[in-house]
């Protein structure tokens, strides 16, 4: 017997602000968390812009000693688990401990430790190189430093499938518990890529957005005049409990994880398959995994990356699977305000999913200013929606081909 899981807590760091109220007040205000680069001198890049985490300090959610050991992603993960477990009001007293677990998905990892300690190298040798560089730098340590943190001893394990992380970590999380392995599961993405050498890659692939002089114009999702992505960073996550668990300790109910499915395209390196043929098949997996019909999803929350094939892509997918339905359905891109967090992307996704279902309303997608004819979708242009959502469907897309597709619906 299958047993059903249920989303209880919500946390999340990101460029629109910490913790899901502010972050949702955000994007149904349509606000914008994308400005010029400070991390770092960005003059000499083509892209100078970026969605940055503003207002974090480590040691408002960890011990300060400790956090000097980790990465910024890792940072960003176990500040958003606070978030969410606080939210969840979880007792990590009574709570067992052996069935209780974490799956993260990043996409990069700690690349600024990897800068950082190169450039060490380089310039004082080898012995300088920190003790602690390669606990920080791999990227299975942001699971692994939050089961530290709060005690979950059960399933544990990282997922890196680039820009579809998050959500594949989310829907193995949904099927640990829905197996009965655990009753608890932290779950979700992130990431800090906003690294000179990070940024200077995508540069060169000319795959970011160099609407440098307008920074929150910048990302457009299915806008005709998109122009490639704007990188973000943070995290977004969420506590996954097996109903019965909920229930039985009061916990306030978000929505329950509904289905999920994942496919390969088996195609191209970094470029989607043609007409989103992967994006088709990991939703109608997602479909078919929680028996749900075309004519139930209410709402999509997109890939949307502002790409020219992306979006045409995904849109061409949306439209092959649900037909004549998909002219019915809220589509929209929270990418134009948060920018594109890649491997934690699919968290603060699945989060705006889960209050769209929640709150009764879909947030916009911004700078949607010339219609694209081959991007023909009703995409809730530039104003947030109040609607009934009962089931909301969040696609992720991985460079690799990795497609992933988690569907959550209204609690019954």
């Amino acid at each position: 017997m299958k047993k059903r899981v249920v989303v209880t807590g919500l946390g999340c760091i990101t460029p629109l602000g910490n913790g899901k109220d502010v972050f949702w007040k955000a994007l149904l205000e349509g606000k914008s968390g994308i400005g010029e680069i400070t991390k770092f001198d960005a003059a000499e890049f083509p892209t100078k812009i970026a969605a940055e985490v503003k207002d974090f300090q480590a040691e408002e959610y960890m011990d300060k000693k400790e956090a000097r050991k980790m990465d910024l992603f890792v940072q960003y993960a176990v500040a958003g688990s606070k978030l969410a477990i606080d939210d969840s009001g979880l007792d990590l007293n009574s709570v067992e401990k052996e069935s209780f677990g974490v799956i993260m998905g990043s996409g990069i990892g700690g690349i600024s430790t990897l800068e950082d300690q190169h450039q060490k190298m380089m310039e004082k040798g080898p012995r300088r190189i920190s003790p602690f560089f390669i606990p920080m730098m791999i990227a299975n340590m942001a699971s692994g430093q939050v089961s530290m943190s709060f005690g979950a001893k059960g399933p544990n394990t990282t997922v890196v499938t680039a820009c579809a992380s998050a959500t594949n970590a989310i829907g193995e999380a949904f099927k640990v518990i829905e197996r009965g392995d655990a009753k608890v599961m932290i779950t979700g993405g992130t990431e800090a890529s906003i690294t000179p050498l990070s940024i200077g890659g995508f540069c060169s692939m000319k795959a970011m957005s160099t609407h440098n002089e307008d920074p929150q114009k910048a990302s457009r999702p299915f806008d005709k005049n998109r122009d490639g992505f704007v990188m973000g960073e943070g995290s977004g996550i969420l506590i996954l409990e097996e109903l019965g668990h909920a229930l039985q300790r009061g916990a306030t109910i978000y929505g329950e994880v509904a289905g999920y499915g994942m496919s390969a395209d088996a195609h191209h390196i970094t470029a989607p398959a043609p007409e989103g043929e992967g994006g088709q098949r990991a939703m109608k997996n997602a479909l078919n995994d929680g028996n749900i019909g075309i004519e139930e999803v209410d709402y999509i929350n997109a890939h949307g990356t502002s790409t020219p094939y992306n979006d045409q892509f995904e849109t061409m997918a949306i439209k092959a699977v649900f037909k004549e339905h998909s002219k019915k359905i809220a589509v929209s891109s929270t990418k134009s305000m948060t920018g594109h967090l890649l491997g934690a992307a699919g968290g603060i996704e699945a989060i705006a999913s889960v209050m769209a279902i929640k709150e009764g309303w879909v947030p916009p997608t911004m700078n949607y200013e010339t219609p694209d004819e081959e991007c023909d979708l009703d995409y809730v242009p530039n104003q947030a929606r109040q609607m009934d959502v009962r089931v909301a469907l969040s696609n992720s897309l991985g460079f690799g081909g990795h497609n992933a597709t988690i569907l959550f619906k209204k609690y019954e």
